[in-house]
């Protein structure tokens, strides 16, 4: 059996996507294919490394050491491209905190911050939670896949915008964004004078043939107008592990950034746990990652043919990245409420309701395809039975 043909049994293991399906669904007999993380067990080496290390026994303070920093270098270098320095580096537990935190640092209550919409829920928390404003650039929605109206963009840059959100590649659309709209982006921020708060934590997740370009290493002056997160967090299935870290080229904003971290008690650490995952993700895990990839672009055109088959009403929205996909219900005619209930009490698959990413996107679902590809025939089976007898 193949690594990632293994079912392994996820529930009674404190998994937010197995053992809450009655908290979340009010059911426990749905097939969970939402939050996400995957059911893949991490690299092999990662996993090695992490039992060596609890054999030693003593769980005292870690340090980030040059060894970290030099596997986070070399693998930016390796699949981005992009040349960074050990003394960018800041460390958190998650990318959602460093935005918070970045929010807090670097904009004033009632500043208005840019996000481009239907986009991950926390974007829309992390400026409310602060009473900032929430400015939306809405993406526009064409012939099954998403583009930036770069109109409205400058438009809603030259109103006041103190920050703009960007998500790359995007969740939940599934776009890796091509150079030249990273390079119009940077361009507005910059002649607006626009801070960027880049979320790249999707960034390996690309299917073969796609590239992920930061959008701090277009050009320095572009990384410093840039705070970018990054964590290896969904690459390699380590979300439980706590570990992210932000790259700030500019001296004084990541000054400020470590500032507002020290403010809120983080001391610039990682746990022990996340500290060795990373360390070994990032120098093991690239042979793993992309047999990944290879089996999800694998899953995304099986999930898209068969829905074209067999059930034409759900749409997979085309993507170039991530293990999620975005798919359009509207010809099945539902509010967003009906939709949710119709996929958790017909069809047995507990789906994210699209409605949470944003108004504009209250007939789709986010459907989560990192898992074998026995529990996705099983899913997609399911969703064809529910439409054929409605």
């Amino acid at each position: 059996m193949g690594y990632f043909e293994e079912i392994i049994n996820r529930t009674n293991s404190k998994s937010v996507k197995w053992d809450m399906l009655d908290t979340i669904f009010e059911s426990s007999d749905v097939l969970p294919m939402w939050v996400a993380d995957t059911d893949f067990k991490a690299p092999r080496e990662v996993n090695e490394a992490l039992m060596e290390r609890a054999k030693h026994g003593v769980y005292g303070y870690t340090i980030v050491d040059n060894k970290l920093k030099d596997a986070i270098i070399n693998w930016n270098q390796a699949r981005h491209n992009w040349e960074i320095k050990p003394e960018w580096l800041s460390f958190s537990n998650g990318v959602v905190t460093s935005l918070h935190i970045a929010i807090q640092a670097f904009t004033e209550p009632g500043d208005n911050i840019l996000i481009q919409t239907p986009v991950y829920p926390p974007f829309y928390n992390v400026i409310k939670t602060h009473d900032r404003n929430i400015v939306k650039n809405p993406l526009q929605y064409e012939n099954g896949a998403y583009y930036i109206d770069f109109n409205d963009f400058e438009e809603k840059l030259k109103q006041g915008v103190k920050a703009f959100i960007l998500c790359s590649p995007h969740n939940p659309v599934g776009r890796v964004w091509k150079k030249g709209e990273l390079e119009e982006m940077a361009r507005l921020c910059l002649k607006y004078d626009v801070l960027i708060l880049s979320d790249e934590i999707h960034g390996d997740l690309v299917f073969p043939g796609q590239k992920h370009i930061p959008i701090a290493s277009l050009s320095e002056e572009i990384a410093e107008q840039t705070i970018t997160c990054m964590a290896p967090s969904k690459t390699f299935n380590l979300a439980g592990l706590d570990a992210s870290y932000v790259i700030t080229s500019d001296d004084e904003k990541r000054k400020a950034l470590d500032i507002s971290f020290n403010k809120q008690g983080f001391n610039n650490s990682l746990n022990t746990m996340g500290n060795i995952a990373m360390e070994a993700a990032y120098t093991y895990g690239g042979p793993w990652l992309n047999e990944l990839m290879e089996l999800m672009e694998s899953h995304y055109h099986y999930v898209k043919e068969s829905f074209e088959k067999h059930a034409p009403e759900l749409k997979v929205v085309n993507s170039e990245g991530t293990y999620l996909l975005w798919i359009d219900c509207s010809a099945l005619g539902l509010s967003a409420a009906d939709l949710r209930t119709f996929f958790v009490k017909e069809a047995k698959v507990g789906l994210n309701a699209g409605i949470d990413y944003g108004e504009e996107a209250e007939q789709f679902m986010r459907m989560n395809i990192g898992c074998p590809r026995a529990t996705l025939e099983e899913a997609v089976e399911r969703m064809i039975s529910a439409v054929k007898n409605r």
